[in-house]
């Protein structure tokens, strides 16, 4: 099972599969791209973000089996997902904006409407889609619960799993 390194999210999405499964893959963690190795045969499998592999699946050279999301990509459609297999499994990959906590609401609540504006507009959320990525437009109060949640999740899957910093 191939990984961009230690506790990345390709890393742990795996450890959570084989925690989930009771099934042991060895990680090959690699220091940068390892999609050579994985088109090649080097190694058998990644749990990799979709907006990075999904130019390698329209070309052919890689086979989704699933993706890690709770519902199918609209990319994909006719991918399953691993909760489909695995009931209870999700992990996605997600990006976001932050400011110093000492910024002032006003400001936050600002920056949230622009940016939450602009991932609104059907252009760019038919480039994410095109890319295997989906829009979230939420308030800072919930994205600063997705982030407690997550950290809690993804947490427990590293102490399970016993991943180290390298």
């Amino acid at each position: 099972m191939a990984s961009a390194g230690n506790g990345t999210a390709p890393h742990v999405f795996g450890a959570l599969f084989m925690m989930m499964n009771g099934v042991n893959m060895l990680h090959v963690a690699y220091r940068g791209s390892y999609f050579s190795d994985l088109i090649g045969g080097q190694v058998q499998v990644a749990f990799s973000p979709l907006p990075s592999t999904i130019g390698y699946i329209r070309a052919g050279t890689l086979r989704p089996l699933a993706v890690t999301t709770a519902t199918r990509s609209d990319a994909l459609p006719d991918i399953p997902t691993v909760g489909d297999f695995v009931p209870g499994y999700e992990a996605s990959s997600w990006q976001g904006v932050g400011a110093p906590k000492t910024t002032p609401a006003a400001i936050i609540d600002k920056l949230n409407r622009e940016i939450n504006a602009v991932i609104a507009d059907p252009k760019m959320k038919a480039r994410l889609a095109d890319l295997g990525g989906s829009v979230l437009s939420i308030s800072p109060a919930d994205f600063g619960k997705l982030i407690a949640d997550e950290t809690q999740k993804w947490g427990k899957v590293i102490k399970a799993a016993g991943i180290k910093p390298e």
